[in-house]
């Protein structure tokens, strides 16, 4: 659901293998977590996050033994989903919800972006 493409989707990038995995560790999409480990910090069960993942809301990497992998903008957008559910909001609901207001942030983002690039260019231009 949430349009900022994952990055790691089908492998990694090609620079991102020549950095050191501390480095990586600070990328917010970067695959860090294990299923187990994903749950536990979210305060779910696996089924609940390969749920996420039938609902399309989040899609985690898989390591090269299938074994999947999450990231942290993954445990944010699932720790959202938990939140809606526990307040009674079906799944499917919740995962919608969740990947449009993902899909809004990001907009916003590109919104200041281009307004901060726009206001540089009319300053250069003076």
């Amino acid at each position: 659901m949430p349009s900022e493409g994952q990055p790691y989707a089908g492998g990694r990038q090609p620079d991102q293998d020549r950095l050191p995995v501390a480095d990586r560790l600070d990328d917010d999409h970067f695959p860090a977590y294990t299923m187990g480990r994903a749950a536990e910090l979210v305060g779910v069960t696996p089924a609940f996050l390969r749920a996420l993942g039938e609902a399309r809301l989040i899609t985690p990497t898989r390591s090269g033994g299938g074994h999947r992998r999450y990231s942290r903008h993954q445990l944010r957008l699932a720790a959202r989903a938990r939140e809606l559910v526990d307040q009674g909001t079906p799944v499917d609901a919740a995962c919608r919800i969740v990947g449009l207001e993902d899909q809004l942030e990001q907009a916003e983002r590109a919104n200041e972006e281009l307004r901060r690039r726009d206001a540089g260019a009319v300053r250069g231009s003076r």
